[in-house]
């Protein structure tokens, strides 16, 4: 399986729990969530679809276990952090800690991904060397 291929469905997926989670905020006039249901849109909507449209056009990269993994990392990341900060946010005090180690989660996925990226470069650049003629 491809890691852009996990990216797309779970960023509408996500991007869509967002939404009804907004709906239901203005319906109810309760707002306090508001901070979760930001964080869930960016990291879960934006940054997932993000790494869906950087993996797509480098195959060799879109599927590799790291790819896999990292989107993995990213997306647990973000559902705990998302968790957490709408339980900071609506007064229950295990939200800060679950923030704190989903925050902890979402960093390594980055790192994991500035890994994939800069590992991405130097074997595309491996290989246009091998498919330049030699002069």
């Amino acid at each position: 399986m491809k890691a852009s291929s996990i990216c797309f469905p779970v960023a509408v997926l996500l991007v869509l729990i967002g939404m009804l989670w907004g709906i239901q905020m203005a319906i109810s006039q309760d707002h306090s969530a508001m901070p979760a249901h930001a964080h869930l849109n960016l990291l879960g909507w934006v940054s997932l679809f993000l790494f869906g449209i950087y993996y797509h056009p480098h195959p060799t990269i879109d599927r590799s276990g790291l790819a896999r993994t990292q989107v993995s990392v990213w997306v647990l990341g973000t559902l705990t952090l998302t968790v957490g900060v709408g339980l900071a946010h609506t007064d229950h005090p295990i939200g800060d800690p679950i923030a704190a180690v989903g925050s902890l989660i979402v960093l390594l996925g980055m790192l994991l991904f500035g890994w994939v990226v800069l590992k991405g470069r130097g074997d595309e650049q491996t290989a246009a060397r091998r498919l330049t003629p030699a002069e």
